[in-house]
């Protein structure tokens, strides 16, 4: 695997040359526990493999699903991925890849978020890390 790149249909945006690692977008729209665990499931089916060849990993979320405003099952997708990138930045810390989280307001350019993700992949200094493009967490009560 050079790099894989996860990104939901509707999403207007080119694939950047990807550096060796994954991208996952995390699906929009997701309602129910099983659409919910399928998008846990392939997240962790895609990291591990990524692990495996020791690359990096982003996902990519919504800010509104981390903060719950897209409704139950989008918050646990989104804080599950971050959790999932705390977690795995742990391991792959000792073996030289990074795993990390980019939210994004709504209005962001795709292509300036994809952009972001691949950049904390070529990084390789970045681990562990939660990054926002745009305002829309300033002020609110984050975990």
């Amino acid at each position: 695997m050079i790099g894989e790149i996860r990104i939901p249909e509707g999403v207007d945006a080119e694939a950047p040359a990807l550096a060796r690692g994954l991208v996952f977008w995390a699906k929009p729209g997701i309602e129910t526990w099983d659409e919910a665990q399928a998008e846990l499931t392939l997240a962790f089916e895609l990291t591990r493999n990524s692990a495996r060849n020791e690359h990096s990993s982003v996902y990519i979320v919504a800010n509104d699903s981390l903060l719950g405003r897209r409704g139950p099952a989008e918050a646990m997708v989104a804080a599950g991925l971050l959790s999932a990138a705390r977690t795995a930045a742990v391991e792959g810390w000792k073996k030289s890849w990074t795993a990390n989280t980019v939210a994004f307001d709504d209005g962001q350019d795709p292509s300036l978020v994809l952009d972001r993700a691949v950049s904390l992949l070529e990084d390789g200094s970045i681990t562990g890390e939660l990054v926002h493009i745009g305002p829309g967490h300033i002020g609110k009560a984050l975990a």
